[in-house]
């Protein structure tokens, strides 16, 4: 086994763990993604009581995002013999929506906490409190729901789609190829979950395929990691 591939096996394996673990972790200590249906004073309030243990939590889950910028380069670099230019997009596709989900994420461990303290603090004026609510609002609408949401599905599913179509003619199973184009189509779908993010009558269907599209997708990863040690 290649040295790319010893890394896309490894990558494969390790990043949708540690995604699922901080995801189930932050969930248990900050009630996520729950929490960001909260007005924005009863999230800052419950993100500061959290302290610097939830920081490090989101500064690791940003980190997991990052890390799918190598996993997409390893994995092309795999597969890239065969259909070197389905794979060279999906590679820049994949690098692309690593960079723009850690965007979205490193909000959490670096401007969130000085809203917190400044919507906690005492001697804060109504004004001041007020400035920092109207601020966590445009920074979850713009770095989470554009970027971070919008964006990232958007990407991360036109990157599992591309491997997928990949994957049909390589030495994994076939079956992983199908599955990957359908998990990444529906990733897809769940990017226009903004079109119901904010509005009473919104598009709900993307909204509710997400979770369930995320589970399975961070399973085809596992899998593709294990089809590829094996071949």
């Amino acid at each position: 086994m290649s040295a790319a591939t010893t890394t896309a096996v490894v990558l494969l394996i390790a990043v949708p763990i540690a995604f699922n673990t901080l995801f189930a972790l932050l969930g248990r200590r900050f009630d996520y993604p729950d929490i960001l249906r909260e007005p924005a004073p009863v999230v800052l309030g419950r993100f500061d009581d959290g302290g610097a243990g939830l920081r490090l939590l989101w500064l690791a889950f940003a980190l997991t995002a990052v890390a799918f910028a190598p996993l997409a380069v390893m994995v092309g670099q795999t597969l890239g013999s065969r259909h070197s230019a389905v794979v060279a997009v999906a590679t820049a596709t994949g690098v692309m929506a690593a960079v723009v989900q850690a965007v979205g994420l490193v909000r959490w461990p670096f401007a969130v906490p000085h809203l917190a303290r400044i919507h906690r603090d005492p001697a804060s004026t109504e004004a001041e409190r007020a400035a920092a609510t109207v601020v966590f609002d445009t920074l979850h609408r713009f770095a989470g729901v554009a970027v971070g949401e919008h964006l990232g599905y958007l990407l991360t599913g036109a990157w599992t789609v591309l491997t997928g179509v990949a994957a049909l003619d390589s030495d994994v199973p076939a079956w992983l190829g199908p599955i990957g184009i359908v998990c990444g189509a529906v990733l897809v779908l769940g990017s226009f979950e903004f079109a119901g993010r904010f509005e009473p009558h919104g598009w709900k269907l993307a909204g509710a395929a997400v979770p369930v599209a995320y589970v399975v997708w961070s399973l085809w990863l596992v899998a593709l990691g294990v089809a590829l040690a094996a071949a």
